[in-house]
């Protein structure tokens, strides 16, 4: 979705999702509800090729998505896909989600920001979550349908590392002369973090805390408390 020409943003806020908002991995607590819903596709061994080739063949992220995908998914219709997608989304509550996130967004909100949402989780359910916490745009991993039931190939990159880094400049590109403030969790995104004019580190760890030092950006624990 792109913003009218008429509009002119002054400043994005762009947020990570897993770990930043969310407490915890989205893809993963979605794919054990889908199992919990599908007794019937809940067999271990059909992750043992993904997970072997994600150990012994590179260790592709997106590979292993796909991979999981495929195996858990694979062939289900858009309905019952979708449904699930809307159940997941608005079932997250207090346990899952940061105060401090919340509180952040809703600071941008106000101050007339315009809110994205940057995620390497998949758009089966990402952009609901960007729609019930009021998100302008949602940007994030794309995922295949054939004939109506999921494939479970990607359609884009894998949104991680280096192209979160390319998708904060294809937004700078896109709103020329605004500011961007980034908040994400992980060593991965020091990357896109760098390319921000206000990042911060949120809820990350050591090792990236480290690398957020090196690079001087602020960093912040937004799992019990609100942005200062």
């Amino acid at each position: 979705m792109r913003v009218p020409s008429a509009v002119v943003v002054r400043r994005l806020a762009v947020f990570d999702l897993d770990g930043t908002i969310t407490r915890h991995d989205t893809f993963v607590a979605y794919l054990r509800g889908w199992l919990q819903r599908h007794p019937g596709r809940r067999s271990w061994w059909r992750a043992v090729p993904a997970l072997l080739r994600f150990a012994f063949g590179g260790r592709d992220r997106g590979r292993l998505k796909s991979d999981l995908l495929r195996a858990y998914l694979s062939g289900a219709g858009r309905t019952e896909v979708e449904d699930w997608s809307v159940a997941f989304a608005a079932g997250l509550g207090d346990a899952d989600l940061c105060p401090g996130a919340l509180a952040a967004i809703a600071g941008h909100r106000a101050a007339g920001d315009r809110l994205v949402l940057l995620s390497a989780s998949v758009d089966l359910y990402v952009p609901r979550i960007g729609s019930r916490l009021g998100f302008d745009e949602t940007i994030c991993t794309g995922v295949a349908w054939r004939d109506g039931r999921l494939d479970g190939a990607l359609t884009s990159a894998n949104r991680r590392g280096e192209e979160k880094r390319r998708c904060i400049e294809d937004l700078r590109a896109r709103h020329p002369g605004a500011r961007i403030a980034g908040y994400a969790n992980s060593t991965s995104d020091i990357a896109h973090l760098a390319a921000c004019d206000e990042p911060m580190l949120v809820n990350g760890g050591g090792r990236a805390r480290r690398r957020a030092g090196q690079r001087g950006i602020p960093v912040v624990d937004w799992r019990n408390k609100s942005p200062a």
